[in-house]
């Protein structure tokens, strides 16, 4: 079996065939209200993982005066400077790459997606329902009957950019004055990332766009709850050690 055909089986088909159940069943027959569904319940299955990203996160920022302590201190020895951080992290119980195992666990999704709204529901495609499923013949394709999902949509794109920059910006740790290249870097990444996914958007379908903004308004709420929890043990904490 092909590499291409192990990404139609284990995601692309049944990410393809949800959509196609959430359109059927849910009031209205919602092209839009099924791909808010289907984000929603993508968002829940990856909760854990994306969980433990976001809270490793936190925590790398609380600690990142001690983090460029070690910087200076063995800026000379990067052997040694890789066991300290490995160390510190350890101390910490967070892992620095949770970030990025998330992020690889969910381009897949995000491009399994693309190929649904790009593609289409044309009839060589619905011939990948699985037999429980029935054909939903004409699919229309909007969103509240305002929306043509299958089309670029520059209101979505503009929305999309805005929920992109409000997370960047919640999870950044406070500015600093300082025109240090890391802080000048962190601000120029909070503006480029949502103007460049803005411009983007303006040719991809607008269904593909209103997938991020639902996830990335679910991502935004979860970072709030993550935090909230957070604070709340690292307060039993500091009570425990007073």
């Amino acid at each position: 079996m092909i590499l291409s055909d192990l990404f139609r089986i284990l995601l692309w088909q049944p990410l393809f065939n949800l959509l196609i159940l959430f359109y059927l069943y849910l009031p209205g027959n919602d092209f839009g209200i099924a791909i808010i569904t289907l984000t929603i319940l993508i968002r829940l299955i990856l909760w854990p993982w994306q969980k433990k990203a976001i809270h490793s996160q936190l925590v790398l920022q609380k600690i990142q005066p001690k983090i460029q302590e070690l910087q200076k201190k063995y800026k000379n020895d990067r052997e040694k400077l890789g066991k300290e951080f490995l160390k510190l992290t350890r101390s910490q119980k967070v892992n620095p790459l949770s970030g990025t195992f998330i992020t690889f666990l969910q381009l897949p999704i995000l491009i399994a997606l693309y190929r649904v709204f790009w593609q289409g529901f044309s009839e060589e495609n619905l011939t990948y329902l699985y037999p429980f499923i029935k054909r939903p013949g004409t699919i229309n394709p909007s969103f509240l009957g305002l929306v043509d999902l299958s089309q670029p949509n520059i209101i979505l794109a503009i929305l999309l950019g805005m929920a992109l920059f409000f997370q960047q910006r919640f999870l950044m740790p406070p500015q600093k004055k300082d025109k240090s290249f890391a802080n000048l870097f962190q601000t120029q990444m909070l503006y480029f990332m949502p103007i460049f996914m803005t411009l983007l958007f303006l040719k991809l379908p607008s269904a593909l766009a209103l997938y991020l903004i639902v996830s990335t308004i679910f991502g935004i709420l979860q970072q709030k709850i993550v935090k909230k929890e957070l604070a709340k043990y690292e307060k039993r904490r500091d009570k425990k050690t007073n």
